[in-house]
């Protein structure tokens, strides 16, 4: 039952009738908030993976080449450290589908700051990489 007479008029009535939308002010505010978050995401991201470089701990490995036989496999490595520290390296050995086949931990005595160094290690399986996951002093 209707309170007024619509004649031709819609039933819901014309957008004449309704008063204007109020004005929403605060997205900047939101669309801020939202970019410092994806700011400090971004960030401590890029903070867990230059973290595990290695660069951050002062000594830093590279590979010079590495061979693998049945069974082991070998690595030529130059590490870069403080001539007064210690260092410890992690080298893996990994198969053709990056599973792990064989690792060691390499302990360097505290000496020469830039040296190379010949590791083997022995492996579960037929190596085809061998790279240095880390080196930390200690």
């Amino acid at each position: 039952m209707a309170t007024r007479d619509v004649e031709n008029g819609p039933v819901l009535g014309t957008p004449d009738d309704y008063p204007d939308r109020p004005e929403r002010g605060g997205r900047l505010v939101v669309h801020v908030v939202i970019g410092l978050l994806v700011a400090i995401i971004a960030g401590g991201w890029g903070f867990v993976m230059w973290s595990m470089t290695g660069t951050g701990s002062g000594a830093t490995a590279q590979v010079v080449s590495f061979s693998v036989t049945p069974g082991q496999a070998e690595v030529v490595f130059e590490l870069a450290k403080p001539d007064d520290r210690a260092a410890v390296c992690r080298v893996r050995a990994l198969d053709v589908t990056h599973g792990e086949v064989g690792a060691k931990d390499v302990r360097i005595a505290a000496g020469a700051g830039t040296k190379r160094f010949k590791e083997r290690l022995a492996t579960s399986g037929e190596a085809a990489s061998v790279h240095i996951q880390y080196c930390n002093l200690v």
